[in-house]
């Protein structure tokens, strides 16, 4: 009997293709695959996507593409793997979650393909704002050049202590990525057990206030979930010591930013923000005039190397899944509530 190809809806865009995909790596798929891409730089809208999916063994999504609905489930007739060549799938599926449970879709987020990307980006912030660079610069170019104008000195990374929220797979990276620093380790994670924070080689703290109170650098890698809502507020962050970097490169729901301005207004912490809520943040926004805040436009999930990485990882989950091998990336849905 004739081996039937796997049908593949493919809803990204070309320059997504082009973002995400290394040559070979789209090669390889749509080599083993019967891949129908879309042509068009517009991104598909649900009702298009619920049109055309009849019929495919598997759904390749991306950045733009649209919330499933469950009407383009009920007409899913084939459909057994969504492929995510992006990060979270949880706005895209928050719809269907139940049905692809029930159904045993398997799907796969590259998640951690932009987890390289990010916990880079939260290296270098550190590093950048316990050193003040922006600082010095600053003051060179205005015309001075003292060394007392700015602090010259003071708990850089090598040898402090980091605090981390969230045993995330950003954190997890993020671990590895801090270990030749020589850092202490600190994690506050109330579904992380003891056991695992050894296998982590990090010491889990029970109490998130103590957590903010030993940390020279505290970065938040929490999800976006009700239970996380302004988690960090004002009793946590009074008790950041002098000097402390504050990091967020998570979901800026986790912070409350209103909390944050009148401790970062002290000036006696350095904060940066990769995102925020909203974002952006209005242009009036007291953040925004503070010269020890520094807000970056949410990218640091951009690079080459994660980038690509996307392609690599998503083509190998397809190919294994319908080799019948387990795959990288695959998303746990029976923890469906607690995803990000």
């Amino acid at each position: 009997m004739e081996r039937t190809v796997p049908r593949i809806l493919y809803v990204c865009t070309p320059s997504h293709t082009r973002k995400v995909f290394r040559p070979e790596d789209y090669t390889r798929l749509q080599t083993h695959f019967d891949v129908h891409a879309n042509s068009s730089e517009r991104n598909y809208t649900s009702e298009q996507l619920a049109n055309e999916i009849a019929g495919y063994d598997a759904l390749l999504t991306g950045w733009g593409a649209p919330r499933i609905t469950q009407d383009a489930m009920a007409r899913a007739d084939r459909l057994r793997l969504i492929a995510h060549s992006a990060g979270s799938v949880r706005g895209m599926l928050n719809d269907v979650a139940d049905s692809i449970m029930a159904r045993d879709i398997a799907v796969f987020s590259a998640n951690r393909a932009i987890a390289y990307n990010v916990s880079e980006a939260t290296v270098g912030y550190m590093i950048m704002a316990s050193r003040r660079w922006f600082d010095h610069m600053s003051t060179i170019r205005s015309g001075g050049w003292s060394k007392s104008e700015v602090p010259s000195n003071g708990q850089y990374l090598r040898g402090s202590t980091v605090g981390i929220v969230s045993a995330s797979t950003v954190a997890r990276e993020l671990i590895e990525l801090l270990r030749p620093f020589g850092v202490e380790i600190i994690l506050y994670d109330p579904l992380l057990s003891e056991y695992d924070a050894g296998v982590l080689g990090v010491e889990l703290v029970q109490v998130l206030e103590d957590l903010f109170a030993r940390a020279d650098f505290l970065t938040v890698h929490a999800p976006s979930i009700p239970e996380t809502d302004r988690m960090v507020g004002a009793r946590e962050l009074a008790h950041l010591r002098d000097g402390a970097v504050f990091v967020n490169t998570s979901r800026g729901s986790v912070v409350d930013h209103e909390a944050l301005y009148h401790v970062a207004r002290s000036g006696r912490i350095q904060v940066v923000l990769d995102v925020t809520t909203p974002e952006p943040l209005p242009p009036d926004h007291p953040l925004r005039s503070l010269t020890n805040v520094f807000i970056t436009p949410h990218v640091s999930g951009a690079g080459y190397y994660g980038y690509f990485k996307i392609g690599e990882l998503t083509t190998a989950a397809i190919e294994n899944y319908f080799a019948g091998k387990p795959f990288e990336g695959r998303v746990d849905m029976s923890r469906w509530a607690m995803l990000a």
